[in-house]
């Protein structure tokens, strides 16, 4: 801590450490400091890290690396502070990234990772967290042990949305989850290399593991698919998992849709909610709609009354925001603060054991396969 005196301000020595993510300015006294980030991969996804991290003041962007050197300055563009370089060793040798952002295809997350963590650098990493679950699970423990953050961008969880649809839930406003229903379909992009369980299913899945109240997780996963173009990938799939509550959640997944839809509903035992992520200005609305059982009992008969119950919808008031600032500020915060982000790597591997799972469910003829439930 600083200590303040009529003079300029001093500190101790036991305090020289702490010092060093802060700053001091004679305007506004101590704030705190920018994180340093270098952004691997400036691809797809890179340059939206690239604009996000740049206009946060809870970073500071040093660093553009891309195996394309061109590719990297392209990115940069204008912004001439920024330094460009196709050798990861040459950000990891600026002692002020503090950390790296891997936005890179993912058979190279668990490697270019593990180079981070070594250096003793912390790490946002794109969805999926790896390629394979083994080294997801490799990735966890290295950060673990250097005790380093690890954090993967679920961007939809940092959305305006889903966050509020997590409040709703674990509120206890919509009583105990009953059903999750997701659809999320559009005409393309069929891809080569991954199927559309591995291109669309990590939203839904992180979702679902983002909202679910506290003590209720997936158990298991169970996947059916088709390729009808003979494109030599799952073009349609369906996903289900039965919830440690009783519950059950079902996604379906489609790049051969006419329309495109983005539609979830959550059915809870008190309310009911709607998520339509295409209707800007109402995205949610939440229906205090259900079906109540009667018990009838005598002495020849024993059945149950049904009735059904349509009340009040409400549409609450949602402040849109940008997801991928949240995620680049969550991740700062959760570095100064020491603290495990939202996200944080654990969360990345549920959906990667996940989605391996739905590798052997379809290899299986959709056989339900466990799940960990890890925490």
């Amino acid at each position: 801590m600083l200590v303040y005196t009529n003079g300029p301000a001093v500190h101790t020595a036991a305090t020289e450490a702490a010092l060093s993510v802060w700053d001091v300015d004679e305007a506004i006294g101590v704030r705190m400091k920018p994180v340093g980030v270098a952004v691997v991969g400036a691809g797809y996804w890179g340059p939206n890290l690239v604009r996000n991290f740049a206009a946060t003041e809870s970073t500071e962007l040093r660093w553009v690396c891309d195996v394309s050197i061109e590719r990297a300055r392209k990115v940069v563009g204008a912004q001439t502070s920024l330094r460009v370089t196709d050798d990861l060793a040459d950000v990891l040798a600026d002692p002020e990234v503090e950390a790296v952002a891997i936005a890179t295809p993912p058979s190279t997350h668990a490697r270019l990772a593990q180079e981070c963590f070594e250096a003793g650098r912390h790490v946002l990493v794109e969805k999926p967290l790896a390629e394979r679950l083994e080294d997801g699970i490799a990735m966890v423990e290295a950060a673990d042990d250097a005790g380093l953050t690890l954090m993967c961008d679920h961007t939809f969880c940092y959305t305006a949305s889903v966050r509020k649809i997590r409040d709703v839930i674990r509120s206890g406003e919509l009583g105990d989850v009953l059903y999750f229903d997701s659809v999320r379909v559009n005409l393309g992009l069929i891809q080569k290399d991954v199927d559309v369980f591995w291109d669309l299913g990590p939203h839904d899945l992180s979702i679902l593991d983002f909202v679910l109240p506290e003590g209720v997780v997936p158990t298991a996963i169970a996947a059916h698919a088709a390729d009808p173009m003979d494109v030599g990938q799952a073009c349609v799939g369906y996903m289900t998992l039965p919830l440690s509550n009783g519950g059950i959640a079902h996604a379906h997944l489609n790049w051969l849709s006419p329309t495109k839809i983005r539609t979830t509903i959550v059915g809870g035992s008190k309310r009911m909610l709607v998520w339509d992520d295409l209707r800007p200005g109402q995205r949610i609305h939440v229906y205090d709609s259900g079906v109540e059982l009667r018990e009838i009992d005598d002495e020849e008969r024993r059945e149950y009354l049904v009735s059904y119950r349509s009340g009040d919808m409400v549409a609450p008031a949602i402040r849109e925001t940008e997801a991928l600032r949240a995620v680049v500020d969550e991740f700062a915060a959760a570095i100064r603060e020491r603290r495990r982000p939202l996200t944080d790597g654990r969360a990345g591997l549920r959906v990667l054991e996940a989605l391996t799972a739905v590798q052997r469910s379809l290899a299986d003829k959709g056989s339900m396969q466990p799940l960990g439930g890890r925490r």
